[in-house]
């Protein structure tokens, strides 16, 4: 073991075992199997049966019968005529509760602060207001170039990356019926034109999670955004992060993985899931 004599080895090993005694010392077994059992059949609804949970999660058919006889009892999961399990009414009653409670600018301003310090950048969090964003909190860096924006101004949506992450909510035809009668006003000579190169750009986000926008709001800034989802799978606001382009060449990588961080971990107050294994 990495070269230390035996003496130094079993002090360490204890250490180690003593501390993973003291994190499990408070840990339910059967309540971790269920928290298993209900990811499983949250993403695959209505494709598990007890013995294909049985072989995914390593659990014997009997004690697994008893687990999954008991949540169907109190609600939280249902069995199906195929046998087969998907979630039940309970989560529906709670998820309501939860989100009756949500604080979103709240949660935006505790989780925001880890994103600042990682990036030292001004991060923005917004919600859709027809075809206009609505700024709802801001949280700035130390940089001497301030982001003209603040809560309760209003930008068009087309030419922002949170607000092509908030329009992705419409289908094409939807946003058609929008933007009926409207044009697309230029703010930047970089501004899209056209309700099919907005989309073209909104098409993005499935694939990578997030929507990039370079000086199209304002010129020499760039904007990644990334959606805030709730337990229904709904984008419901968006959080961005905003910088010259001089710092987007250096901190281009990490931005996008801070940036959809940030929504996943503030998704996850709203009630959304995060999906387990490959989707």
């Amino acid at each position: 073991m990495l070269g230390f004599n035996k003496k130094t080895e079993f002090i360490i090993l204890n250490k180690i075992e003593r501390f993973v005694a003291m994190e499990k010392k408070y840990w339910v077994p059967a309540i971790g199997r269920a928290d298993n059992i209900l990811n499983l059949i949250a993403y695959r609804p209505n494709q598990y049966r007890l013995i294909d949970l049985s072989n995914e999660l390593n659990i014997n058919k009997s004690s697994l019968y008893s687990l999954l006889n008991t949540l169907e009892t109190l609600g939280w999961v249902k069995k199906g005529k195929d046998d087969t399990y998907s979630l039940g009414m309970r989560f529906g009653v709670f998820s309501a509760l939860y989100s009756s409670q949500f604080d979103l600018i709240g949660t935006f301003s505790e989780e925001a602060v880890t994103t600042v310090n990682n990036l030292d950048e001004t991060v923005q969090l917004s919600i859709l207001d027809g075809v206009d964003i609505l700024y709802l909190a801001k949280k700035e860096g130390s940089s001497p170039v301030r982001v003209a924006t603040d809560p309760g101004m209003k930008f068009p949506a087309h030419a922002t990356a949170m607000g092509k992450v908030l329009l992705s909510k419409y289908t094409f035809n939807e946003m058609k019926d929008l933007y009926e009668g409207r044009s697309l006003e230029a703010k930047t000579p970089y501004t899209i034109k056209t309700l099919e190169e907005l989309w073209a750009q909104i098409a993005l986000l499935d694939e990578q999670g997030y929507i990039k926008e370079y000086q199209e709001a304002v010129e020499n800034f760039f904007c990644i955004a990334a959606p805030v989802k709730n337990q229904e799978d709904e984008v419901i606001a968006a959080v961005s992060v905003t910088m010259l382009t001089t710092s987007w060449e250096k901190k281009q990588e990490e931005a996008e993985r801070e940036i959809v961080d940030l929504a996943k971990r503030i998704s996850l107050h709203a009630g959304f899931l995060k999906p387990v294994g490959p989707q």
